[in-house]
C-alpha cells in the first residue's frame, strides 16, 4: 500500500467506502449514494455548500453496505446528488488485499491517524492540534505481529465516557456538534481498530455545554452499561489516564502548547458526567494509537463471570419469570412448578405489557423448546402420571393440561384455567379438599400440580384411529454404488451393524428393545432382504421399477434382532462381497424412501430410515436432480434459489412421511456437488439428521463416521410426534422455526423428535397482558415411545409482564436471542436476497440497543455506547452470525457446505448456536497435568494466539489443534512423539496415545468435550502458517472475516453509529 503523505483535504473528501468487507448495501432504501467496497471505483460528488448541517431524521440514512454513510471524522453529513442511474458498482467484497483504493482518498494508516489524532481520551473540552506539515511524519501501519503499545485502560473507566473531536484538517468549515455525524472508515486486518465505546463528535467551544441531541432523559430505573461496567456514569476524576510523554498517533507532531481554540478544561462540563479533574499531567499529549482491545465487552469473561457467580448451584424453578443461569454454565436444576431451562429458554424473560412497548423496543419474543431434552443424571427424571382409562385432565374451552397455573375453587369441586379463565368441573375421582390457603391437600403428591414438566400416560383418543400404535422400525439402506463400494463405507456399515444392532433404544427398565429391523441395499435398482429367523440363509429380492415402487415382501423384511441375529449377521457378512466388482455408478433417491415409507405403512408403525448415500441421483427415475451449482449467481437476487430445495415429488414425500411417523437420517460421502439444499430437505422436515463426511475414505474418516451412526441410534427419540403451544390469554404463538412441518398455523408435526431437536416458538401480542398474572405458557407434545407406548409430554412456565422496558432488557438471554435470529435469518434467506438479510439483522440490533439508550438508560453523552448488561456481548453474536458460511456470500464457498450449515442450525438449541457462533478457544500449552481443570478459554481472536502457544478451537461441529511455530520441543515431543513442530505429519486428525501425563490430559479434555457434543467432531491439527490455517481462522469470531464481514471491534463501531442516528 503506497505510503503517500498527508494531504490536507477539503471537509467532503470521501471515507473508506464499505465497511468491513461485507457486500454493500446495509440498512434501508438509500437516500443517497451507498459508496462501494474497498477497490471500487471512486464516485464523484460535487462538494455541498460550506456550513449545510443536517436536520433530524426520522428514519436512520442509509449506510455504505450496513446503511449509513461513512464519512472521514469531521466531513459533515451532507446530501449528495444521487449518481446517474447504470450499473451497481457493488459487486461482491474483493478477495484481496485492498490495494487498489482510488488516490484521492487518504490511505488508511493515514485516516486511522486521523481518527485516533479526533479521538478524544483525555477530557471531553480538549481541542485539536494543527495537522501535520508533510510526509516524512507517515509510518507503516501496524501489523498483527507487532506489540501492542500498553493498555491505555490502567485506570479503568466505563469505555463509553470517551467523545471524540473531529480532526484538525477538516475543520476548514464548522456546525454544531449535535449536527455533524462523523464517520471513520473500518480499520484494516492489520491495523488496529478505533475504540467503539468512543464515538465521534464535533468540536466543542469551550465553557459549558449541554449535551447534543439524542440523549433523552431516562424512562426506566435500570444503570446504563458502559462496557462491561454497570452503574451510572461516574461523575469527575475517572476515565482513560494519560500518563506525560506518550508518543501521538502516527502524523501528529506533539503540540506544546493548547490548540487553536483553548486549553484543556479542568473541570467537568455541565452536561457531561464524567469529565476529568484537570491536570498537566493527564493532559500531556494525543492519545496512543493503539487501542485495548480487552476493554470492549467480552464473551469469555461473561461466561466465567456466571459459572463463578451461578456454577455449582441449584436452580429452583420457583419464581416467575426468573432469568436462568447461561447455556455454558454448570448447574443444578430442581423443578418447584416451571419447566427447567435444558426445555425452555426464552429471549426475555420479562414480556411488555402491550403490543406497542413490543414494537418499540423490537426485542423478539420468543421461546426455544427442546421437549425431549437429555436431563443429567444428578436431576431427578421426569414423573409418569397415569389416569387411566379416562386419559389427562383438561380445560373444556382451551384444551390446556392440567398444571400447577390451575385455581382450585369451590371446596375443591370446580376450577379456573389459568389459560383461559374458563371455569371448569373437576371430576370426581379427582376431587381433593382445599388447605386454608386455597391449595389442594394433595399438591405435592401429583406431579401435574406442583412441577413445571411431566408426562402423560395418553389414551386410544391420542392415537391414530384409536388403536395403540406398534412399537417403531428402523431401515437400513445402504447405497452399494462403486464409490461407496471402492472407499471402505459398504464393508465398514455392514461391520459395525453387527455391533450396533445390541444398542437399539429401549423403554427404560426393559431387557431387550421392541424396535424392528429391515434391510435394503441400492444403486439405480433396489434389493429387498428376507431375514426371517427361520431361513438357514437371507434371501435378496430385486424392484427394478423405480417408478412404481412397492414391496416386494412383507413377512420377514421387519424383523426383530433378537430372533433373527444369525440370518442378519451372515447377511451384513455377506453384502460387501456382493457388490465388490460393481461398476454401477448411479444411483436413485427419492424411489428408496418411497420404499421404507411403503414397508412402515404395511406393517402399520412409525420408524425411521438410515440412508447411507454417496452421490447427486442422476439415474432414470422420480426424484432425478442436475447440477444447479451456479455460482455466479452469489451476490445476485437470485442467490436464494440454490438454498431453495426441488419442488414435486420431495414435497408431497416430506408430507407422506410425517404423516406416517417416517423419520430419514441421512449419512451423505460426496465426493462432488449433490444438491444438499433438495436432499437436505426430507431429513430436516421429517424430524431426522443430515451427516456429511466430505472424500470419505475408510482409514481417515471410519472412526468419526461410526461414532455418529452409534449416537444417532442410541440417542432418546420419540415417533409420530405432535407438538402444540398454549398461552394465557393476551399472546399467542405466531410463529415456528426449526426442522417441522406444519400442516396448520398451531399444530407443529414431526416424523420424529429425539433428544437435540429444538423448536424455537415466537410469540405475539393480541391484547393487553397483565403485571399481576404474568404471561404462561404450556408445550403439550404427543409421541410414540421407542417402546410402542403413546405419551403426552408437558412443559409449562411462566414469565413476568411489565409496563416498564428496563425490566424486559434486565432479563433478555443475549443466547436465546441469538437462537432465535440465526433460526429467522437463515429461514428469510430462501425468500429475500442475502443483502437484505443482513441488513435487516444490523438494523434490529441497532434499534434494539438505541431504544434500551433512549428508554432506559442515565442521560449522557451521545457519544457514549451504552449496553443492557444483559445484552453486552449481543453485537458479537450478531456480527459472527452474519459471517457464517450461508450468510457470507462468497463464491470460493461450496454451495453444498453453505446448504448444509443452514440445515443443521435450523434444529439447534440455544447451547449449540452459541457454541457455533462463539468458539471455545483453549490455551492447551497452559494446562496443569496435577489438575481435572480444563483451562480457562480465551477471546475467539488472532491476538490470543501466540508462537509459543498451542490451543485448541471447539465450535461444536469440529476440532481444531493450533500448534504455534515457537510451540517447545518438549511439549510437542510429549503430545506428537516427533521432536519438534517442523517433523509434525502434514495432515494429522489425531492424538497419538502416549504414556505421558501431558498427553493423557490433553486427550482426556478432547474426549470429555466430544462426549457433551450431539456428533462427532472430527480433530484437524494446523500448524502455524500451513494452509489448512485457513479453516482454522475462519473460526476466530472477533477477527475480520476472511470472506467478507467486519471485526467485531468495527461491527461495534458501526452499531454504535447507527445508535446515534436512531437517537437524533
Amino acid at each position: 500500500m503506497s505510503q503517500q503523505g498527508y494531504v490536507a483535504a477539503p471537509p467532503y473528501s470521501q471515507a473508506q467506502p464499505g465497511m468491513g468487507g461485507y457486500p454493500s448495501g446495509y440498512g434501508a432504501t438509500p437516500a443517497q449514494p451507498m459508496y462501494g467496497h474497498y477497490g471500487a471505483p471512486a464516485q464523484a460528488f460535487s462538494a455541498p455548500p460550506t456550513g449545510v448541517a443536517k436536520g433530524p431524521v426520522a428514519t436512520p440514512p442509509p449506510v455504505s453496505q450496513y446503511g449509513s454513510p461513512l464519512q472521514q471524522n469531521g466531513a459533515h453529513t451532507q446530501r449528495f446528488p444521487p449518481p446517474a442511474a447504470g450499473p451497481s458498482p457493488f459487486g461482491p467484497p474483493p478477495q484481496v488485499s485492498y490495494q487498489s483504493m482510488a488516490p484521492q482518498v487518504p490511505p488508511p494508516t493515514q485516516q486511522l491517524a486521523n481518527q485516533m489524532g479526533a479521538m478524544q481520551i483525555g477530557n471531553y473540552g480538549q481541542m485539536p492540534q494543527a495537522p501535520p506539515s508533510s510526509a516524512s511524519q507517515m509510518s507503516p501501519p501496524p501489523t498483527m505481529s507487532q506489540p501492542a503499545p500498553p493498555s491505555m485502560m490502567s485506570h479503568q473507566a466505563p469505555p463509553s465516557m470517551m467523545s471524540q473531536p473531529a480532526p484538525p484538517s477538516m475543520m476548514s468549515h464548522q456546525a454544531p456538534p449535535s449536527m455533524m455525524s462523523h464517520q471513520a472508515p473500518p480499520p484494516m486486518m492489520s491495523q488496529p481498530a478505533p475504540h467503539p465505546m468512543m464515538s465521534q463528535s464535533g468540536p466543542m467551544a469551550p465553557g459549558p455545554q449541554t449535551p447534543p441531541m439524542g440523549s433523552p432523559p431516562p424512562m426506566g430505573a435500570a444503570p446504563p452499561m458502559t462496557g462491561m461496567m454497570s452503574g451510572p456514569p461516574p461523575m469527575g476524576g475517572v476515565g482513560f489516564q494519560q500518563h506525560p510523554g506518550q508518543g501521538g498517533p502516527q502524523g501528529f507532531p506533539q503540540q506544546p502548547g493548547p490548540g487553536p481554540y483553548g486549553g484543556p478544561m479542568g473541570a467537568p462540563q455541565s452536561g457531561f458526567p464524567g469529565a476529568f479533574q484537570g491536570g498537566a499531567a493527564q493532559m500531556a499529549g494525543p492519545p496512543q494509537k493503539k487501542l485495548d482491545p480487552d476493554s470492549i465487552p467480552s464473551t469469555t469473561q461473561m461466561i466465567e463471570d456466571d459459572q463463578a457467580k451461578r456454577g455449582g448451584q441449584l436452580y429452583t424453578t420457583n419464581v416467575r419469570g426468573q432469568v436462568p443461569p447461561l447455556v455454558t454454565t454448570n448447574f443444578t436444576v430442581q423443578d418447584q412448578g416451571n419447566a427447567s431451562p435444558r426445555f425452555m429458554r426464552c429471549t426475555t424473560y420479562t414480556f411488555p405489557c402491550t403490543a406497542d412497548l413490543a414494537k418499540q423496543c423490537q426485542v423478539p419474543l420468543a421461546t426455544i423448546i427442546k421437549p425431549l431434552a437429555t436431563i443429567p443424571k444428578n436431576e431427578a427424571p421426569l414423573f409418569m402420571v397415569n389416569h387411566g382409562e379416562t386419559g389427562p385432565i383438561r380445560c373444556n374451552r382451551c384444551k390446556a393440561y392440567m398444571c400447577p397455573y390451575m385455581q382450585f375453587m369451590d371446596g375443591g369441586r370446580r376450577y379456573q384455567c389459568g389459560f383461559c379463565n374458563c371455569v371448569n368441573e373437576v371430576p370426581a375421582f379427582y376431587f381433593q379438599h382445599l388447605d386454608h390457603m386455597g391449595r389442594r391437600m394433595d399438591v405435592y403428591e401429583r406431579p401435574e400440580l406442583s412441577l413445571g414438566s411431566y408426562e402423560f400416560i395418553a389414551t386410544l383418543d391420542y392415537c391414530k384411529n384409536n388403536k395403540l400404535p406398534n412399537p417403531p422400525a428402523y431401515i437400513f439402506m445402504i447405497d452399494v454404488s462403486f464409490s461407496n463400494i471402492k472407499s471402505g463405507l459398504v464393508r465398514l456399515v455392514c461391520e459395525e451393524l453387527k455391533t450396533l444392532l445390541d444398542n437399539l433404544p429401549r423403554e427404560d427398565g426393559v431387557e431387550s428393545s421392541a424396535v424392528r429391523v429391515g434391510f435394503v441395499t441400492y444403486n439405480k435398482i433396489l434389493h429387498f432382504y428376507n431375514v426371517k429367523g427361520a431361513l438357514a440363509q437371507p434371501q435378496m429380492m430385486v424392484v427394478s421399477d423405480v417408478v412404481d415402487m412397492f414391496l416386494p415382501l412383507l413377512d420377514g423384511f421387519l424383523v426383530n434382532y433378537d430372533e433373527s441375529r444369525a440370518v442378519i449377521n451372515n447377511l451384513l457378512d455377506q453384502i460387501p462381497d456382493m457388490f465388490a466388482d460393481t461398476n454401477e455408478s448411479e444411483t436413485v433417491f427419492t424411489p428408496v424412501i418411497q420404499a421404507g415409507l411403503e414397508a412402515l405403512k404395511a406393517a402399520e408403525c412409525s420408524g425411521k430410515l438410515f440412508l447411507f448415500h454417496s452421490s447427486i441421483p442422476t439415474a432414470e427415475a422420480p426424484g432425478k436432480l442436475k447440477n444447479r451449482d451456479d455460482r455466479k449467481l452469489v451476490n445476485t437476487d437470485k442467490e436464494k434459489t440454490l438454498f431453495q430445495p426441488a419442488r414435486g415429488v420431495y414435497e408431497s414425500l416430506v408430507k407422506e412421511c410425517v404423516t406416517q411417523g417416517c423419520s430419514v437420517d441421512l449419512f451423505l460421502f460426496p465426493s462432488q456437488y449433490l444438491d444438499m439444499a433438495t436432499m437436505g430437505h426430507l431429513p430436516t422436515h421429517t424430524g431426522g439428521s443430515v451427516y456429511k463426511y466430505n472424500n470419505f475414505q475408510a482409514e481417515t474418516d471410519g472412526e468419526n463416521f461410526l461414532s455418529d451412526l452409534r449416537k444417532d441410534i442410541e440417542k432418546p427419540i420419540g415417533f409420530d410426534a405432535i407438538m402444540r403451544v398454549r398461552t394465557s390469554t393476551g399472546f399467542r404463538a405466531t410463529d415456528f422455526h426449526g426442522a417441522v412441518y406444519m400442516n396448520n398455523t398451531t399444530d407443529v408435526e414431526m416424523a420424529s423428535i429425539d433428544c437435540n431437536k429444538a423448536v424455537t416458538v415466537e410469540f405475539k401480542h393480541d391484547d393487553t397482558l397483565s403485571e399481576e398474572t404474568g404471561a404462561l405458557m404450556q408445550c403439550a407434545l404427543l409421541y410414540t415411545t421407542v417402546g410402542g407406548q403413546r405419551r403426552l409430554r408437558v412443559h409449562n412456565l411462566s414469565l413476568s409482564c411489565s409496563g416498564q422496558l428496563s425490566e424486559l432488557y434486565k432479563s433478555c438471554e443475549t443466547d436465546a436471542l441469538t437462537n432465535y435470529f440465526a433460526k429467522s435469518a437463515y429461514r428469510a434467506m430462501l425468500n429475500q436476497p442475502l443483502k437484505t438479510v443482513r441488513e435487516i439483522l444490523v438494523n434490529q440490533t441497532a434499534h434494539m440497543l438505541a431504544c434500551y439508550r433512549k428508554n432506559c438508560a442515565s442521560p449522557s453523552a451521545a457519544s457514549q455506547l451504552i449496553l443492557p448488561d444483559a445484552m453486552k456481548v449481543f453485537p458479537v453474536y450478531m456480527n459472527s452470525l452474519m459471517k457464517t458460511l450461508p450468510l457470507v456470500g462468497s463464491s470460493e464457498l461450496s454451495t453444498d457446505e453453505r446448504a448444509y450449515q443452514r440445515l443443521t442450525m435450523l434444529s439447534m438449541g440455544v447451547e449449540d448456536t452459541q457454541l457455533l457462533l462463539y468458539p471455545r478457544l483453549i490455551p492447551v500449552h497452559t494446562m496443569s497435568v496435577d489438575s481435572d481443570v480444563i483451562p480457562a478459554a480465551v477471546r475467539c481472536s488472532e491476538e490470543r494466539l501466540t508462537d509459543g502457544g498451542m490451543f485448541l478451537l471447539d465450535n461444536g461441529r469440529g476440532l481444531f489443534l493450533w500448534v504455534g511455530q515457537a510451540c517447545p520441543p518438549d511439549l510437542v515431543q510429549s503430545l506428537f512423539n516427533v521432536p519438534s513442530v517442523a517433523h509434525l505429519p502434514a495432515d494429522l486428525s489425531s492424538l497419538p496415545d502416549l504414556d505421558n501425563a501431558h498427553s493423557k490430559k490433553l486427550r482426556s479434555i478432547i474426549s470429555s468435550i466430544c462426549e457433551q457434543r450431539p456428533n462427532s467432531m472430527k480433530l484437524v491439527v494446523v500448524r502455524q502458517k500451513d494452509r489448512p490455517e485457513v479453516l482454522f481462522r475462519q473460526l476466530l469470531v472477533e477477527d475480520k472475516g476472511l470472506h467478507g464481514g467486519a471485526s467485531y471491534m468495527d461491527f461495534l463501531c458501526y452499531v454504535h453509529r447507527e445508535i446515534r442516528q436512531l437517537l437524533t
